[in-house]
């Protein structure tokens, strides 16, 4: 199976469920750092939608558990519907974020698409944290620690019914790569859901090819792989310029094997970019490595490949 090479860019500049400012930048430094042109030297057609808008981040305090609620429901019902759009078009949307409270609109957008053209769907997570906090768990009510526990239905109702329906996905259909930084009462959460969590002692222990390999495993011609990349997966020696820094993630080489393999599986329907936060970054350095790895997710190696 070929790769959809009809890309659409959509951006989403709003740090609205993080507890840093910043990410709100986070589309236009992709842009400046080329992300159009070096997706078409890989062939690829790209359209860039512009941004999305919604509410302004009041930055207030957490109520009942949940900070800015009404603005981060608003902003992820924008993104649902921008990337399903593009999805019916048959196209193939790489939301540029902006927070990961956004995953909520993209992927319960993919599994609304997935529903209605009877394809299974499978997510991968790459992420240094689980997020899968609750209102009862979270110790911030950042609700971009959030969004995979509210795509499997735990969350406030105008969040979890974004997608259509109630849970937007199962947690058996996501894959959790490069976490490193979980909460006591999230932790438990993750094992009672059973969730499928390739944490960083995992890739120490195996590798990324092993761990990839898992990853990735049945998928078939009729699955959807979303890949949701939050830019604090790696390691903060090659990207500082995210919110949550976690030390000890994957190296720029690992990063890149995950990456070149996604690409070889050829399944890859839809795209995140998320939690890039110039305003904490070097000269662009975070926004350039990202540009690069979404490259390899486009087929760039170091030689050619007979795949």
């Amino acid at each position: 199976m070929t790769q959809l090479r009809a890309v659409s860019l959509i951006g989403a500049p709003t740090d609205i469920g993080a507890g840093a400012r910043g990410a709100s930048m986070g589309p236009e430094a992709m842009r400046v750092a080329g992300l159009t042109a070096a997706l078409q030297s890989h062939g690829v057609e790209v359209m860039d939608r512009g941004n999305i808008s919604g509410p302004a981040n009041p930055w207030l305090p957490p109520v009942d558990g949940y900070r800015h609620l009404a603005e981060v429901t608003a902003w992820n019902q924008s993104v649902h519907d921008a990337v399903h759009a593009e999805l019916k078009l048959g196209r193939m949307p790489i939301l540029l974020g902006g927070d990961h409270c956004l995953g909520i609109g993209s992927v319960s957008a993919v599994a609304r698409h997935c529903r209605e053209v009877g394809k299974k769907l499978r997510v991968l997570w790459l992420d240094a944290h689980a997020d899968f906090n609750t209102s009862a768990l979270t110790p911030s009510g950042n609700t971009h620690g959030m969004p995979v526990a509210v795509l499997c239905g735990f969350g406030p109702q105008q969040l979890i019914e974004i997608g259509g329906q109630v849970p937007a996905i199962n947690p058996k259909w996501v894959r959790q790569i490069g976490i490193r930084s979980v909460d006591a009462g999230e932790k438990r959460f993750v094992h009672e859901q059973d969730l499928e969590v390739f944490d960083m002692r995992y890739i120490d222990e195996m590798g990324m090819r092993h761990t990839m390999e898992l990853a990735l495993a049945t998928l078939d011609a009729n699955t959807h792989l979303h890949v949701s990349f939050d830019v604090d997966f790696l390691d903060p020696d090659i990207a500082p310029g995210v919110g949550t820094t976690v030390p000890g993630g994957p190296t720029y080489r690992e990063a890149h094997l995950c990456m070149e393999m996604i690409a070889n599986s050829g399944f890859m329907a839809s795209l995140d970019l998320m939690e890039l936060n110039p305003a904490l970054d070097l000269q662009n350095k975070t926004a350039k490595v990202a540009v690069d790895l979404i490259e390899s997710l486009f087929g760039k190696s170091t030689l050619m490949r007979k795949v």
